[in-house]
């Protein structure tokens, strides 16, 4: 996207329109107006735990809201839980979380130090780790935090009350996260933090805590949660529906155009700076009949241009087409979503539940044969088994195709 264009939608839209972009839900909404007129800086908060090595295109969508609030001026402070990452986020979660070790942690946050700044800007941007505060915390100190809070309010949550009416247990441990995410608030006197919509019940603990600590209460933008690739659950490395923000150029772009041409639309509001009257007039385009192949072309280079250069994002484009020999995959492309009750699917069985092969021994033939393909590259082990989440393009022979989703 040209800088043109970007500053074109800044000129025409107030500072709070910009941020309400994408946005679920802010609460509240009165508080940020009042403290973005009164000029000051303000201080955005946004935390991290290092479940994993690296981020991808699910964790930008928060970072990119902290991006406009620093080019409207505001310091970002960007929180790697390293404390809390050995607890375990119980957001959303139907059973205990496994703690991370120390060591993993500490290699996590490495990695996402040097990632983050792909996108935000160095001078406007404090790394801080939760660890700088809890480490100090001694027992009696989280005794008296745990005191803050009762437990028939931790239950109302709803992963927690779900969990505690099934019958499945509650670590105690568990119930000290929120107030840690909370408390790191009151530590850092943030003005504003925000989080996925999963973490609504949490940021909302940084206001009660903040009241309770004599500090004005922060306000909550919660945003929404990126779909993956199979554009049915989140985006999430342990599915594998996910795109890293590491990842070559090619993979990244090979696996933007695997996206539906439906949830294309969603990439595009959540994940692209183009504005969204642009946007628009895309879908404006695909009504009067353009193919939706070469809208989603633009949001495959701007992405890759992102992370890599705009240079990368052409050859990548280059490189897709030429792979795919243009022209050579259908408009039509059948859609296909296959479940496997939680376990991978091996390669022969996909074929065949998708209606490519007729048996999973033609399968195993065509294979053999080269004659089968998964986003434009020859398959040759038939014993391959496509992960939980994935989405690719599958070819058999010349005229077969069809898109198909692992769920």
């Amino acid at each position: 996207m040209s800088s043109t264009s970007k500053n074109t939608e800044k000129n025409s839209l107030d500072p709070l329109d910009q941020l309400q972009r994408g946005c679920d839900e802010i609460l509240l909404e009165q508080d940020l107006k009042t403290r973005l007129a009164s000029g000051k800086p303000l201080k955005i908060k946004a935390g991290f735990d290092p479940t994993a090595p690296d981020l991808h295109l699910g964790h930008t969508v928060l970072i990119n809201k902290l991006r406009q609030f620093q080019d409207l001026g505001h310091e970002v402070l960007f929180l790697i839980g390293d404390f809390t990452g050995m607890i375990g986020d119980p957001s959303g979660k139907s059973a205990t979380r496994p703690a991370l070790t120390p060591e993993a942690v500490f290699e996590n946050a490495k990695s996402y130090e040097a990632q983050i700044f792909k996108i935000l800007d160095p001078d406007k941007t404090q790394v801080l780790f939760n660890s700088a505060w809890m480490g100090k915390m001694s027992a009696a100190d989280m005794i008296q935090l745990a005191a803050r809070h009762t437990v028939a309010r931790m239950l109302e949550r709803d992963d927690f009350s779900k969990r505690y009416a099934s019958g499945q247990g509650i670590a105690i441990h568990e119930f000290l996260y929120p107030l840690i995410q909370g408390y790191d608030s009151v530590a850092m006197k943030a003005d504003v933090e925000l989080g996925g919509t999963d973490q609504k019940f949490n940021l909302l603990m940084g206001r009660e805590l903040q009241k309770q600590y004599g500090q004005t209460p922060q306000v909550v933008m919660t945003m929404p949660i990126l779909e993956g690739l199979d554009g049915v659950q989140k985006m999430s490395k342990s599915l594998g529906n996910y795109i890293g923000i590491n990842e070559p150029a090619d993979d990244m772009f090979g696996k933007i155009m695997s996206v539906s041409d439906v949830l294309m639309w969603r990439y595009f509001e959540l994940l692209s700076f183009r504005p969204l009257t642009e946007i628009e007039s895309f879908k404006q385009e695909i009504t009067n009949g353009k193919n939706p192949r070469d809208i989603k072309f633009l949001l495959g280079e701007e992405i890759v241009a992102r992370f890599h250069s705009e240079s990368a994002a052409t050859q990548a484009r280059e490189n897709f087409i030429a792979r795919f020999q243009k022209g050579q995959i259908p408009d039509d492309i059948a859609e296909v979503s296959l479940s496997t009750a939680g376990k991978g699917l091996r390669i022969t069985n996909l074929l065949k539940d998708a209606g490519l092969t007729k048996t999973t021994s033609e399968a195993m033939r065509l294979i053999k044969q080269g004659a089968v393909r998964v986003d434009g590259e020859r398959l040759q082990d038939n014993a391959t088994e496509m992960a939980i989440g994935s989405t690719h393009v599958y070819q058999v022979g010349k005229r077969r195709f069809a898109r198909v989703s692992v769920t």
